[in-house]
């Protein structure tokens, strides 16, 4: 069983930044591609951004330019540093992590964390 926990989530204003981190746990498992995705309020899920285990990127075009997505396979940790914040931004954060175990690799989901842009 894996178990993914994310931080970092919270309230700051309009142009500001917050860093999110999503650590995995458990034992006898591999880690392959991690990423964010995001929920607003009467919106669907959307993709954020991606990172392979090899450290290849890739972003929502809504992003792109103001959120950087990093990991440390050592820590087993996804990051998503979130600059020049705006009030669209609003949403909560779910990281989620591709995983094999001792069978096919699956998909796990973090609970995620409230992020609130607003003065």
């Amino acid at each position: 069983q894996v178990q993914l926990v994310e931080s970092g989530g919270g309230l700051v204003q309009p142009g500001g930044s917050l860093r999110l981190s999503c650590a995995a746990s458990g034992s006898d498992f591999s880690i392959y591609s991690m990423g964010w995705s995001r929920q607003a309020p009467g919106n669907e899920r959307e993709l954020v951004a991606t990172i392979t285990s090899g450290g290849s990127t890739n972003y929502a075009d809504s992003v792109k330019g103001r959120f950087t997505i990093s990991r440390d396979n050592a820590k087993r940790t996804v990051y998503l540093q979130m600059n020049s914040l705006k009030p669209e931004d609003t949403a909560v954060y779910y990281c989620y992590a591709n995983v094999r175990g001792s069978g096919p690799i699956m998909k796990n989901w973090g609970q995620g964390t409230q992020v609130t842009v607003s003065s």
